[in-house]
């Protein structure tokens, strides 16, 4: 997959298969979109092409200030890279870009820069200057910009009510299940692994200190998780604490992950978290000794569902 900053004509004069979004998630809907536009691509021995924005043109847009994604650019890329998608174009959305006309976006960008012969669109996309541009419009005026245009229905991709904001509601639940269901894999966080208080190791559970570095990346709903970790091209298993510590003095919500048979110091390294399932919500112990006899049955509560990924 080749990315493309900007509106910039692509290097391809062949059949270019398009579809343009947000894709917040890439979860299993988009895929539905994708899929279809790679088969038409490869139907027409062409190309297959996603144009999607950034930032997301409500940090530019709106009141961004509760705003929560799914993914960071870099995990959007990499979902896109696994969808087989060719050509994946990175438009800046400004305020600038945001005054386009439904027309102008048309022109500038679907014909002139990436010479467009077929678009697809999910159902109710709208597009360009206050979302004037829709299927309809596509449809009356696609003859004059030389293209075929085709909408997935919304019982294709809808079927069970997917979209970002029933994912996003799901983690915010602490449904993770759902979520990854939504998705069609593990939600996931990534950071760097920062110092801590070390009152895990004193429990016999020592944890690495997770700090997101996306403030608006969504931080699923306190508890205790089950997780596997990624860590320079490893997986272990874990689990995973997000929270105020309630036994402890109250204290900012941290995120710290127990790594099963992990014996190292990775200060400083970057690592992926994959979430699996919730094994309980967070809670207050009357003692840390209380907290490491919970600890205990979470840990073996969390080698019996990661048990069922193997």
């Amino acid at each position: 997959m080749k990315v493309v900053e900007g509106i910039a004509r692509l290097d391809h004069d062949g059949y270019m298969v398009v579809t343009a979004g947000t894709f917040d998630g890439v979860h299993v809907g988009h895929k539905a979109i994708l899929q279809q536009v790679c088969e038409q691509a490869s139907i027409h021995n062409g190309k297959s092409v996603v144009i999607t924005f950034w930032p997301h043109p409500k940090f530019i847009l709106g009141d961004a200030s509760t705003l929560k994604l799914l993914s960071t650019w870099k995990e959007k890329e990499e979902l896109f890279r696994k969808s087989g998608i060719d050509f994946l174009v990175k438009i800046p959305f400004t305020k600038e870009f945001s005054e386009l006309t439904g027309d102008a976006f048309i022109r500038q960008v679907l014909v002139d820069a990436i010479g467009t012969k077929k678009l697809i669109i999910g159902y109710d996309h709208k597009f360009g200057k206050n979302r004037e541009g829709s299927f309809e419009y596509l449809q009356e005026n696609a003859s004059q910009y030389g293209f075929e245009v085709e909408e997935i229905p919304r019982q294709d991709i809808d079927h069970i009510g997917i979209s970002s904001t029933k994912v996003r509601k799901a983690l915010m639940e602490g449904n993770i299940e759902h979520a990854n269901e939504f998705l069609g894999y593990h939600y996931m966080l990534e950071g760097e692994v920062v110092k801590g208080d070390n009152i895990g190791t004193g429990l016999g559970f020592p944890t690495a200190n997770l700090h997101v570095e996306e403030s608006f990346k969504l931080i699923p709903a306190d508890g205790i998780y089950a997780v596997t970790v990624d860590f320079k091209g490893m997986s272990f298993d874990g689990m995973l604490y997000i929270g105020n510590r309630p036994t402890l003095q109250a204290s900012p919500k941290t995120i710290e992950v127990n790594i099963f048979n992990f014996d190292q110091s990775i200060y400083g390294e970057r690592i992926r978290v994959n979430f699996v399932a919730l094994l309980r919500k967070d809670q207050r112990f009357d003692s840390l000794e209380m907290l490491k006899q919970q600890l205990i049955i979470d840990r073996e509560q969390a080698i019996s569902v990661l048990k069922q990924l193997k």
